[in-house]
């Protein structure tokens, strides 16, 4: 009546019309907490930080991702503020945690990675993405998340499988296909990330989870570090008594009170009035320290004399264990100095003149090291070298 919204009004408005108790009926909030964004997103970055290592070692590039942001969208947000199209892929968890998650790669960067996954230099093509490039970005981030599942389950104490990802081109101004999973048509919950590839990418991708699983894994997350406290340690009992040893027994392992071992004079505590502890023994030491303990068998140290010649056999065995170390042979042609000049002039069909003369041998290098001579031949449809002399 008074122009005013009632707060159940704002609810139903910005819940498409819909009763605000719906979502409380249904049993899932449409929000995540400040401690559940908290909890996804830790667990997100202790994943994607084992992730980046594994694609490192995939790209031989630096692979940089930051600490991420947790957010809660739905899909013509998401669509309004990420590339078109870009690439899906699906991973459901089959073991440990039920629930399935998206990751989403930018168009550009997943051919850069499939360019250096297959030994090219980063370019990413004009040509649209292909099988290839599906197959090769799902292998990739199969590697990724299975070290990042492997990464969770020590963090959950729990072991958690995931099935292969599942790659698909997507174009976000069109709505959800069949293949794309049906908790985009609400609302669910980005986890945004920064990836950087060497100076070859620089971008951002992005995890997509249905709202009860991100819920489920923040008491996943949450029950695990309650489980993982440490509980309080009892209070120790009473150490028992020693047994009293036999007197025989006693008067063989130490001297008593008041006894002059070796003939010297027990030494006393001069505070305490007490025999001094020896530090070595625990026990009473009654002696005096620097008095000698009588005549000592000194003999001189013998050691083995490294002039001895080593068998054939042992020289047999030490050169076997480097016999399956490979080693980069090179046979080189030629050489020749240029001037900057003139290597700035090299065009299709330049002639280079080298320092050796028609029908000599080449030049055999192992590791750099100039080590045989040879002539080159023709097998089949590959050249060859035939050793002709070695160099001592």
């Amino acid at each position: 009546m008074d122009g005013m919204l009632s707060q159940e009004e704002i609810n139903a408005l910005l819940n498409g019309g819909a009763d605000s108790s719906s979502s409380d009926s249904a049993g899932v909030s449409d929000e995540l907490s400040e401690e559940e964004k908290d909890a996804v997103g830790e667990i997100s970055n202790i994943s994607m930080g084992t992730a980046a290592t594994t694609l490192y070692s995939l790209v031989n590039q630096k692979v940089t991702i930051t600490t991420p942001k947790v957010s809660v969208t739905n899909w013509e947000e998401l669509a309004s503020s990420y590339d078109r199209p870009c690439v899906f892929l699906q991973i459901n968890y089959r073991e440990g945690i039920e629930g399935n998650n998206v990751l989403v790669l930018r168009e550009r960067d997943v051919k850069i990675i499939t360019d250096l996954m297959m030994g090219g230099i980063g370019q990413a093509s004009d040509e649209p993405i292909g099988e290839l490039h599906l197959s090769a970005i799902g292998e990739a981030m199969n590697q990724m998340m299975g070290s990042a599942a492997t990464s969770l389950s020590s963090m959950l104490k729990k072991k958690i499988d995931i099935s292969p990802p599942v790659a698909s081109v997507v174009d976000l101004n069109e709505d959800i296909g069949d293949g794309i999973p049906e908790f985009l048509n609400s609302k669910f919950v980005k986890v945004a990330f920064r990836m950087v590839i060497g100076d070859l990418v620089d971008s951002e991708i992005m995890q997509l989870y249905p709202l009860d699983f991100a819920k489920s894994l923040f008491e996943v997350f949450t029950g695990s570090q309650e489980s993982a406290a440490p509980e309080p340690a009892p209070a120790p009992a009473p150490a028992p008594a020693p047994a009293p040893a036999p007197a025989q027994s006693q008067q063989m392992a130490q001297p008593q009170m008041g006894q002059m071992p070796m003939g010297g004079q027990p030494q006393m505590n001069p505070q305490m009035g007490q025999p001094m502890m020896n530090p070595y023994m625990g026990a009473p030491y009654m002696g005096n320290p620097y008095m000698p303990m009588g005549d000592v068998n000194v003999q001189q140290a013998q050691f083995q004399s490294f002039n001895a010649g080593t068998s054939p056999l042992q020289q047999q065995e030490n050169i076997g264990l480097i016999m399956d170390v490979p080693l980069e042979v090179v046979v080189e042609l030629g050489r020749t100095s240029k001037s900057i000049k003139e290597i700035l002039e090299f065009a299709p069909g330049t002639i280079v003149e080298l320092n050796k003369i028609a029908g000599e041998t080449v030049d055999v290098l192992v590791n750099g090291k100039y080590v045989a001579k040879g002539e080159v031949v023709v097998i089949e449809e590959s050249f060859g070298v035939r050793i002709t002399e070695i160099v001592k």
